[in-house]
């Protein structure tokens, strides 16, 4: 190949990785600041939230797949029993995790799902030791081992075990595990993963009395689908374009702007205890990107982060 021809090649590539970059900020920027959303929803019950999210982001998702044409290549997924039922099991994880969230954000805990969102990469080293026989490198064990002393930390100093981080810490490593045995993108996944939830929810909903949430709120709840699919469709456009390696590094926008969120906007208190297992979960995390980039291998990306 020419150098002539070389060179517009070169400038497309690095005009898509500019795009693909922008892209990935965007998403992850927009999970960042999900408690902003959610604050304006701590009115309602959590479960009745869920609910609309799972509804509304079932007839957005819809609406997106039809408009690009994408239902040829869900069918085939559905033709398998084995994938409709970890698609099922997707499904409730994916739930729960949205559930803790939405939670979390209503009782002023934005700092621990931060803390979460930080430790779930390495808590999913860990499970692909004990799920999938992965063998973990030495500084990777040391990594896991200073997140394993993260929450030890708040569960002995602070005011009780710090449920809320390791159940999104967990209920997303888990539902990471159960994709991971699914060759479907993360778009497809959930549109399938919140079908299945969707007669739950309509059923939930249907017992709640209309006038029992304001007309404001019904709108700012119909946003949801729509909050929901946008990052993904980013997200899915930056990891066409974009290296693994800065996806991975990437991923660490959302629950830092999370905690800056906490701070700064609902000005939750960091005491000694918090920011010393913050500091620590920091370090396990350099540790474990340190570790990555020295053998080459990209970082763990979570398929949706929130």
């Amino acid at each position: 190949m020419t150098a002539a021809r070389r060179e517009p090649e070169a400038m497309a590539r690095g005009r898509g990785a500019r795009a693909g970059l922008c892209y990935g900020l965007a998403a992850y920027g927009m999970w960042g600041v999900f408690p902003l959303y959610f604050h304006l929803l701590s009115a309602v019950a959590p479960w009745i939230v869920l609910c609309h999210r799972i509804f509304w982001s079932v007839l957005f998702l819809a609406l997106v797949v039809s408009l690009r044409g994408e239902w040829i290549a869900i069918r085939p997924i559905l033709r398998s029993r084995r994938n409709v039922l970890l698609l099922s099991l997707g499904g409730v994880l994916i739930a729960l995790n949205w559930l803790i969230f939405i939670y979390a954000v209503g009782s002023h805990q934005v700092l621990e799902t931060s803390l979460g969102y930080f430790i779930n990469p390495l808590l999913s080293i860990a499970l692909g030791m004990v799920f999938l026989r992965e063998r973990l490198r030495r500084w990777q064990w040391v990594a896991v081992a200073i997140a394993a002393l993260a929450v030890a930390n708040l569960a002995l100093r602070g005011t009780g075990f710090p449920w809320i981080a390791v159940s999104l810490a967990g209920t997303f490593g888990f539902y990471g595990l159960v994709r991971k045995k699914v060759d479907i993108n993360s778009l497809h996944g959930l549109l399938i993963e919140t079908t299945i939830l969707f007669p739950i929810a309509v059923a939930q909903l249907a017992v709640v009395p209309l006038h029992a949430i304001p007309t404001a709120t019904l709108g700012i709840l119909s946003l949801s689908g729509v909050l929901t699919a946008v990052p993904m469709l980013m997200f899915g456009a930056a990891l066409r374009r974009l290296q693994l390696s800065t996806i991975g590094f990437l991923q660490y926008v959302g629950p830092t702007s999370q905690l800056l969120v906490a701070l700064m906007v609902f000005h939750e208190p960091l005491d000694r205890t918090k920011l010393t297992s913050f500091a620590l979960c920091w370090l396990g995390l350099a540790i474990y990107i340190a570790d990555s980039l020295l053998n080459r291998r990209p970082p763990t990306v979570a398929d949706e982060p929130e």
